[in-house]
């Protein structure tokens, strides 16, 4: 798991560039003379994309309007600038420099609202990183309906715990579904067995680098290519996962070597990405607070308010584009220091998952809520210790981690929303609270508890049939 941290507005000079910074947020003041249109949205986003907002009736607003391209000219033209990534939603971008001179150029444009410093120079510091390691797979007792259509084998009680065979049961496996999966890397995915189905029938729809600024994403770490497993894994007999039918992108916003506030930054512009491109849900097992590799930019739990942090406000952005965002609450249960959840599982609209065993025991190392307004956190709660995954070495073991218990959520939240397209990600997210196994008396452990899809369906159902009935005149 990450941590991070709104970017402080620092006053930019010769000497903190020399010192230690060269990577920088530039937020402009707004998007004046943009090119583009809300007439147009084509332009920018994907005839899926505009589907979805049609759909659930969201208004194309100044948010959704690319940046203004001679703002981002100006910058490359400034001196010795490279561009890295461009948030239209938060209107910022973020550059690499050791140029002083260029800088302060930078931050003399009229359209120029703030510069901040948003990380050290490239290969400076460690943060705190969660452990990669895999345990071997230890054969659990397994009772399972012989009727169902998938044969999960080890993995059929991280599915069972939500009731997610149901689901699959009744063809509700995550077809024509797009999930984001925003992570430190995919390693060596499109050669491990788990992935050999959706490796085969196309399921990834593409991938990319924010990091290194490429496409593959296939020779970094291996923790998001685990995360992936869990939802899209098809080895029938040992491993299948919540959502195996479903499509995906694989994006890379994180960078394990280090940790600062510009993965989170990485972060949204990876949201944007799954937004423009038609995607429905995002799964994130990253988290940001403390542990940065530089102090200054360590979080406190007063920002963990759902408002503050780049990477909570992105979270909630991509919510209000009615996307369903699953984030793992954070492993700082065992914490002295701090105990409580990181960004961006503190945004309001964010899906917030913390880890229990497959018998429903609450995971020691899950993180605490609420957030800091006094919010239900964690939301949900899902399997997180001893998780079924995909190993490296192409064998299936296990690993512990609310990262891992997100996307078991995820998966199972995808093929529940597949079956009730007509609700928006905002009323999904609240039957999976309905459903869960505290929904009457919420904790700051695992919220709402875990969440139950034969309810959330039954709850659903309800709600569509009171919504279809119109009175007629007599």
């Amino acid at each position: 798991m990450k941590k991070l941290l709104v970017c402080f507005v620092f006053v930019v000079t010769a000497t903190v560039v020399n010192a230690q910074f060269s990577r920088y947020i530039i937020t402009f003041r707004n998007k004046a003379t943009t090119p583009f249109s809300l007439n147009t949205p084509g332009q920018y986003l994907s005839q899926r994309a505009i589907d979805r907002r049609t759909r659930y009736g969201i208004a194309i607003d100044s948010t959704d309007l690319p940046v203004t391209p001679r703002f981002v000219d100006s910058l490359r033209l400034a001196g010795s600038v490279t561009v890295l990534n461009v948030s239209r939603w938060l209107n910022q971008v973020s550059i690499q420099t050791t140029d002083a001179a260029a800088l302060q150029k930078i931050n003399g444009f009229a359209f120029v609202q703030s510069v901040a410093p948003i990380a050290a120079r490239i290969g400076s510091g460690s943060g705190r990183k969660e452990a990669r390691e895999f345990y071997p797979l230890k054969t659990e007792k397994v009772e399972k309906v012989a009727a169902d259509y998938f044969d999960y084998g080890q993995s059929y009680n991280q599915v069972h715990i939500h009731n997610g065979e149901f689901l699959h049961n009744i063809g509700l496996r995550g077809q024509n579904m797009i999930i984001g999966i925003l992570d430190a890397g995919f390693r060596s995915f499109t050669t491990l067995r788990a992935f050999d189905s959706v490796n085969q029938n196309g399921q990834v729809l593409g991938t990319y680098d924010f990091v290194a600024k490429e496409t593959s994403v296939v020779e970094d770490d291996s923790h998001g290519m685990q995360c992936f497993s869990v939802i899209a894994a098809n080895i029938p007999g040992q491993f299948v996962g919540t959502a195996p039918k479903a499509n995906f992108y694989l994006f890379r916003s994180e960078d394990a070597s280090s940790e600062y506030p510009i993965e989170e930054h990485n972060w949204v512009c990876a949201a944007e990405r799954v937004d423009s491109a038609g995607g429905d849900l995002i799964s994130s097992s990253l988290g940001y607070s403390i542990d940065m590799s530089n102090p200054v930019f360590n979080h406190t739990y007063a920002e963990m308010n759902g408002n503050t942090t780049i990477a909570a406000r992105g979270a909630d952005l991509a919510a209000k584009k009615g996307i369903l965002v699953g984030n793992s609450a954070g492993n700082d249960g065992g914490n002295s220091a701090y105990h409580f959840i990181s960004t961006p599982a503190d945004g309001d609209s964010v899906m917030a998952v913390g880890a229990v065993t497959t018998g429903g025991a609450v995971a020691g190392f899950t993180s605490y809520g609420p957030s800091a307004d006094g919010q239900v956190k964690p939301d949900v709660a899902s399997v997180g210790v001893n998780t079924i995954v995909q190993t490296t070495g192409n064998t299936i073991g296990t690993n512990n981690g609310t990262s891992f218990a997100c996307p078991n959520m995820v998966g199972v939240a995808t093929c529940l929303w597949q079956g009730f397209q007509e609700f928006n990600n905002m009323r999904i997210l609240q039957a999976l609270r309905q459903s869960g196994s505290k929904a009457t008396a919420p904790d700051d452990r695992i919220g709402y508890g875990i969440p139950d899809v034969k309810k959330a369906v039954l709850i659903l159902l309800k709600d569509f049939s009171t919504a279809s009935v119109t009175p007629s005149a007599c």
